[in-house]
């Protein structure tokens, strides 16, 4: 819609300014009479001022109450005129020093009202005046002024006065109009600069990913919504700061051309994400550059599965490598154990040589565990579905786990805290593999805690379509350089074991849809998070038999 000219706008600015020009006329008067050989009397020139004071205060308030500009504008007007003259005659009419007053207000009326009121606002400027010095000079009213001209030249004085107004009202309606136009182009100009700036920002905050734009210096001037969200930083608390405070990694230098890179930024809850990164110059019409733009998005996610991705690609290799390398290494070991048996059984071996026999079947033994978990961990998971409560799965997991050997030192003691949200947790999986994962983390969070003790808190909560169990300790945490591999096989971490605790867990919770996350830092313990899909609707029951069911339906098929 085409914009308006604001006439409230004048209207507050001519209420404001007729108290400053009344001001200035009462000082100006009061300096004449003081200083100067005169007719006018005091007491008369101060009331009206007093009166023209009154009046300005009264279109003040009348402002705040009338919403009609045009009506307002036109009272004003009138009232200005009549003030005018009047202060015109007790000032010494023909000899008054505030003849200046009609042609402000002619000004005033052509810019607040249509130009035919400039018109009639000088003729009743002309016509006040000129009865002003008509009344006086006959002697109809009293007299002021210490001047008597003659009739011919009073008549020529009002006259050039008369033409005098008609001209500056022509002379201001027409500047006037102008005025007008040019406002109302300026506000629709406004109108469209705001619509651009306004259009432009909801781009730049509708950005899928996140954007930083920085002077010379490289200190932010801006980042949109989306990149405030990614960094969960807010944007009036970086804003001025160095970009390079808040990623980790050196940035790609810029060049005439953009760049990509990647960084990586810790959030203030102490998450650590990495963003793939682009920087381009930011060039002015005349090319010149005056900052840079940093556009980012978050590749943490991207990198997580890429990891995840290759870690099942070695998993399903060294599976595979395992299951022919167990099969090949058993019978040539159980050869051995066979034969280290028949010489434990000679009586006429000394000391030396028994113990050198009781260490080759010690390893032996050892070597057939790991060959037996190679197998375990090779072969192909049979898993036996069924509707499971998760809670009865960890009671009885945590039941075992006070009972460990571990629990029995008093100063080693781990106090574990169970954290359910729900009383009641159904899945569809494998109770005994469940359990089996379940013991795995909170045994390896008990041998974390195995100097000193600490607290183990196993928390179960409701996360939308899936149930959320954590294992949560304060032992010694686990070492970035492990942390990313810490499902590969061979991963030992307390000095014992075969190091495929963690890389059976991983299988068994893949074989199940389920997902597994890690969070630690090195002497802050350490939490492994399971999130596992809840049964759907209709499944919830745990004593449901699969196979009864199975059988329904196919016989319902056939």
């Amino acid at each position: 819609m085409a914009a308006e000219f604001d006439e409230r706008t004048w209207l507050a600015w001519l209420v404001k300014a007729r108290i400053i020009i009344i001001t200035f006329l009462l000082g100006i008067g009061l300096v004449i009479v003081r200083l100067t050989h005169t007719n006018i009397e005091q007491i008369q020139f101060v009331s009206v001022i007093l009166l023209w004071y009154t009046l300005a205060v009264f279109f003040v308030v009348l402002q705040t109450i009338l919403q009609d500009a045009k009506l307002q504008a036109r009272i004003q007007i009138l009232t200005d005129v009549a003030l005018a003259t009047a202060l015109i005659y007790v000032t010494g009419g023909i000899d008054t020093s505030f003849n200046f007053l009609y042609p402000l207000v002619i000004i005033v009326a052509s810019i607040l009202l249509p130009r035919w009121w400039a018109y009639l606002t000088a003729s009743l400027s002309f016509i006040g005046f000129g009865a002003v010095l008509e009344l006086t000079y006959f002697g109809m009213v009293r007299s002021y002024s210490i001047t008597r001209p003659d009739l011919k030249s009073l008549q020529a004085i009002i006259f050039i006065n008369f033409f005098a107004y008609l001209a500056i009202a022509y002379l201001s309606s027409s500047l006037s109009q102008k005025l007008r136009q040019v406002d109302v182009e300026l506000q629709d100009k406004s109108g469209a600069l705001e619509n651009l700036q306004v259009r432009h920002e909801n781009i730049i905050h509708s950005m899928r990913g996140g954007l930083i734009t920085t002077g010379l210096d490289n200190r932010i001037v801006l980042i949109n919504a989306p990149g405030e969200r990614l960094l969960e930083r807010n944007g009036h608390e970086i804003q001025g700061a160095r970009i390079d405070e808040i990623f980790l990694d050196r940035l790609p230098d810029v060049d005439s051309f953009a760049v990509t890179g990647e960084v990586r930024s810790v959030t203030p809850s102490g998450t650590e994400k990495t963003f793939g990164v682009t920087v381009s110059p930011l060039r002015q019409m005349d090319y010149t550059v005056s900052g840079y733009v940093y556009t980012f998005d978050d590749l943490t996610d991207m990198r997580r599965l890429e990891r995840e991705v290759r870690m099942r690609d070695r998993l399903a290799a060294v599976g595979r490598m395992a299951a022919g390398i167990a099969h090949e290494i058993r019978n040539p070991l159980s050869s051995i154990a066979g034969s280290v048996q028949v010489l434990a059984g000679i009586s006429s071996m000394n000391d030396e040589q028994r113990t050198l026999v009781d260490i080759v079947t010690r390893e032996s033994e050892r070597l057939n565990n790991i060959i037996s978990d190679f197998l375990v961990y090779s072969r192909d998971k049979q898993m036996k579905m069924a509707p499971v409560d998760i809670v009865g799965l960890l009671e009885d997991t945590l039941t075992l786990l006070q009972n460990h050997p571990q629990q029995a030192r008093p100063e080693d003691r781990v106090e574990i805290i169970r954290a359910f949200a729900v009383t009641r947790a159904i899945s569809i999986c494998d109770g005994d593999r469940m359990k089996q994962v379940f013991w795995n983390l909170a045994e390896n969070a008990l041998r974390a805690m195995a100097k000193g003790g600490g607290k183990l808190v196993v928390g179960l909560t409701d996360v939308g379509s899936e149930w959320r169990i954590s294992f949560a300790d304060t032992g010694t945490g686990i070492e970035q350089g492990r942390l990313e591999k810490i499902f590969e096989p061979f991963q030992p971490g307390f000095g014992v074991g075969t190091g495929l605790g963690l890389a059976i867990v991983y299988q068994i919770l893949q074989a199940h849809g389920a997902k597994i996350a890690v969070a630690s830092k090195p002497g802050h313990g350490a939490e492994f998070a399971v999130q596992i899909a809840k049964a759907a609707r209709g499944m919830s029951r745990p004593d449901i038999d699969l196979a009864a069911v199975k059988a329904a339906v196919g016989g319902a098929r056939g």
